[in-house]
Protein backbone atom coordinates (compact mmCIF):
# COMPACT_ATOMS: atom_id res chain seq x y z
CA UNK A 1 0.00 0.00 0.00
CA UNK A 2 1.43 3.46 -0.89
CA UNK A 3 2.61 5.76 1.83
CA UNK A 4 0.50 8.75 2.78
CA UNK A 5 1.65 11.66 0.69
CA UNK A 6 0.99 14.88 2.52
CA UNK A 7 -1.14 16.69 4.99
CA UNK A 8 -4.55 15.27 4.15
CA UNK A 9 -6.24 13.58 7.11
CA UNK A 10 -5.52 9.83 7.41
CA UNK A 11 -9.24 8.91 7.25
CA UNK A 12 -9.41 10.70 3.93
CA UNK A 13 -6.57 8.67 2.48
CA UNK A 14 -8.10 5.40 3.66
CA UNK A 15 -11.50 6.37 2.22
CA UNK A 16 -9.93 7.57 -1.02
CA UNK A 17 -7.83 4.43 -1.46
CA UNK A 18 -10.85 2.23 -0.87
CA UNK A 19 -12.88 4.29 -3.33
CA UNK A 20 -10.20 3.95 -6.01
CA UNK A 21 -9.83 0.20 -5.51
CA UNK A 22 -13.60 -0.38 -5.52
CA UNK A 23 -13.81 1.64 -8.74
CA UNK A 24 -11.20 -0.57 -10.38
CA UNK A 25 -8.45 2.07 -10.26
CA UNK A 26 -4.93 1.79 -8.90
CA UNK A 27 -3.86 3.76 -5.83
CA UNK A 28 -0.92 5.87 -7.01
CA UNK A 29 1.25 8.48 -5.36
CA UNK A 30 0.37 11.19 -7.94
CA UNK A 31 -3.36 10.69 -7.28
CA UNK A 32 -2.82 11.06 -3.55
CA UNK A 33 -0.59 14.12 -4.03
CA UNK A 34 -3.20 15.87 -6.19
CA UNK A 35 -5.92 15.05 -3.65
CA UNK A 36 -3.72 16.41 -0.83
CA UNK A 37 -3.14 19.61 -2.78
CA UNK A 38 -6.90 20.09 -3.10
CA UNK A 39 -7.62 19.23 0.52
CA UNK A 40 -5.04 21.77 1.68
CA UNK A 41 -6.23 24.55 -0.65
CA UNK A 42 -9.02 26.78 0.56
CA UNK A 43 -9.58 28.36 -2.85
CA UNK A 44 -10.60 27.13 -6.27
CA UNK A 45 -7.33 26.15 -7.98
CA UNK A 46 -6.93 25.30 -11.63
CA UNK A 47 -4.95 22.27 -12.80
CA UNK A 48 -2.06 24.63 -13.50
CA UNK A 49 -2.25 26.05 -9.96
CA UNK A 50 -2.09 22.53 -8.51
CA UNK A 51 0.80 21.60 -10.79
CA UNK A 52 2.81 24.64 -9.67
CA UNK A 53 1.98 23.92 -6.02
CA UNK A 54 3.24 20.31 -6.14
CA UNK A 55 6.06 20.68 -8.67
CA UNK A 56 8.83 21.57 -6.20
CA UNK A 57 8.21 18.53 -4.01
CA UNK A 58 7.07 16.17 -6.80
CA UNK A 59 8.78 17.21 -10.08
CA UNK A 60 8.03 13.75 -11.52
CA UNK A 61 4.30 14.59 -11.65
CA UNK A 62 3.53 16.29 -14.95
CA UNK A 63 0.72 18.65 -15.85
CA UNK A 64 -0.99 15.97 -17.96
CA UNK A 65 -1.07 13.68 -14.91
CA UNK A 66 -2.64 16.47 -12.86
CA UNK A 67 -5.34 17.00 -15.52
CA UNK A 68 -6.10 13.27 -15.81
CA UNK A 69 -6.19 12.85 -12.03
CA UNK A 70 -8.57 15.79 -11.62
CA UNK A 71 -10.91 14.40 -14.27
CA UNK A 72 -10.89 11.01 -12.52
CA UNK A 73 -11.63 12.69 -9.18
CA UNK A 74 -14.53 14.60 -10.77
CA UNK A 75 -15.93 11.35 -12.28
CA UNK A 76 -15.66 9.70 -8.86
CA UNK A 77 -17.53 12.59 -7.19
CA UNK A 78 -14.57 13.42 -4.96
CA UNK A 79 -13.99 16.79 -6.61
CA UNK A 80 -16.29 19.41 -8.14
CA UNK A 81 -15.32 21.16 -11.37
CA UNK A 82 -16.38 24.74 -12.07
CA UNK A 83 -16.23 27.19 -14.96
CA UNK A 84 -16.06 30.68 -13.51
CA UNK A 85 -15.65 32.39 -16.88
CA UNK A 86 -11.89 32.93 -16.75
CA UNK A 87 -11.07 30.31 -19.39
CA UNK A 88 -9.74 27.79 -16.86
CA UNK A 89 -11.56 24.99 -15.10
CA UNK A 90 -11.41 25.36 -11.34
CA UNK A 91 -11.63 22.57 -8.80
CA UNK A 92 -12.84 22.18 -5.26
CA UNK A 93 -12.87 19.16 -2.99
CA UNK A 94 -16.40 17.79 -2.45
CA UNK A 95 -18.24 19.30 0.47
CA UNK A 96 -18.88 15.93 2.08
CA UNK A 97 -15.19 15.06 1.93
CA UNK A 98 -14.04 18.42 3.25
CA UNK A 99 -16.90 18.52 5.77
CA UNK A 100 -17.93 22.01 4.67
CA UNK A 101 -21.34 23.58 4.36
CA UNK A 102 -23.18 23.64 1.09
CA UNK A 103 -22.33 26.90 -0.65
CA UNK A 104 -22.56 28.82 -3.89
CA UNK A 105 -20.27 31.32 -5.57
CA UNK A 106 -20.05 35.03 -6.34
CA UNK A 107 -17.60 35.78 -9.17
CA UNK A 108 -16.20 39.23 -9.86
CA UNK A 109 -16.08 39.73 -13.62
CA UNK A 110 -13.33 42.32 -13.23
CA UNK A 111 -10.69 40.90 -10.86
CA UNK A 112 -11.94 37.26 -11.06
CA UNK A 113 -12.25 37.01 -7.27
CA UNK A 114 -14.40 34.04 -6.19
CA UNK A 115 -16.42 34.34 -3.00
CA UNK A 116 -17.99 31.28 -1.39
CA UNK A 117 -21.19 32.18 0.38
CA UNK A 118 -23.66 30.39 2.60
CA UNK A 119 -25.97 33.30 3.35
CA UNK A 120 -29.59 32.55 2.44
CA UNK A 121 -28.57 29.00 1.55
CA UNK A 122 -31.52 27.39 3.35
CA UNK A 123 -33.96 29.59 1.44
CA UNK A 124 -32.18 28.83 -1.84
CA UNK A 125 -32.14 25.11 -1.18
CA UNK A 126 -35.85 25.06 -0.37
CA UNK A 127 -36.60 26.89 -3.64
CA UNK A 128 -34.29 24.52 -5.51
CA UNK A 129 -35.93 21.44 -3.99
CA UNK A 130 -39.35 22.63 -5.18
CA UNK A 131 -37.94 23.54 -8.60
CA UNK A 132 -36.11 20.22 -8.94
CA UNK A 133 -39.23 18.29 -7.92
CA UNK A 134 -41.34 20.13 -10.49
CA UNK A 135 -38.78 19.70 -13.26
CA UNK A 136 -38.27 16.03 -12.43
CA UNK A 137 -42.00 15.33 -12.59
CA UNK A 138 -42.64 17.40 -15.71
CA UNK A 139 -39.75 16.01 -17.75
CA UNK A 140 -39.34 12.59 -16.07
CA UNK A 141 -35.75 13.63 -15.35
CA UNK A 142 -33.61 12.58 -12.40
CA UNK A 143 -31.68 15.62 -11.12
CA UNK A 144 -28.43 14.74 -9.35
CA UNK A 145 -27.08 18.19 -8.52
CA UNK A 146 -27.00 21.88 -9.26
CA UNK A 147 -24.58 24.76 -9.51
CA UNK A 148 -25.34 28.39 -8.73
CA UNK A 149 -22.99 31.22 -9.61
CA UNK A 150 -23.64 34.94 -9.54
CA UNK A 151 -21.51 37.26 -11.66
CA UNK A 152 -20.89 40.93 -10.99
CA UNK A 153 -18.40 43.28 -9.35
CA UNK A 154 -16.90 42.79 -5.90
CA UNK A 155 -16.83 45.67 -3.44
CA UNK A 156 -13.26 46.72 -4.42
CA UNK A 157 -13.97 46.73 -8.16
CA UNK A 158 -17.29 48.56 -7.86
CA UNK A 159 -15.55 51.40 -5.97
CA UNK A 160 -13.17 52.02 -8.89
Amino acid sequence: MPRRCGKGPPWCHDWFQERLINGGYRVTMPRQVVLDALINDSGHPSAEDIYVKIHNTHPEIGLTTVYRTLELLVQMGVVSKFDFGDGRSRYEISESLKNTKHHHHLICTNCKRIIDYTDFINEELELLRRTEKGLSEKFNFTITGHEIQFYGLCDKCSKR
